[in-house]
């Protein structure tokens, strides 16, 4: 396994709190599985990934967790596009034309 070193960018897995932990007010089915945190900073020692570290983000916090990714991505997505939203600004340009606005 290759050393990830010390300023490196990681991402780090830790659990927050375990099922017997959370509070009694959360849906059923949430207070089945852990409370679990993912995040990324820079690595403060050099490091082997499934390893105990410490980061620190770009706002300066610290965080311990199990190191699981070198070099992670960002791969967010706004989920699928919503058919009925893809034609709101032509349909508005449309409108704002027939009342004689600049569309």
């Amino acid at each position: 396994m290759a050393e990830v070193k010390a300023g490196s960018w990681v991402e780090i897995y830790s659990v927050i709190l375990e099922p017997g932990q959370r509070a009694p007010q959360v849906p059923e089915d949430t207070a089945k599985v852990p409370l679990e945190l993912k995040v990324k900073g820079f690595l403060q020692s050099d490091a082997n990934l499934g390893d105990k570290v410490e980061i620190k983000t770009i706002i300066g916090r610290k965080y311990t967790g199990k190191l699981i990714d070198a070099e992670p991505s960002y791969d967010h997505s706004y989920g699928r596009p919503i058919p009925e939203l893809l034609k709101v600004g032509r349909e508005l340009k449309e409108i704002l034309k027939a009342e004689g606005g600049n569309g």
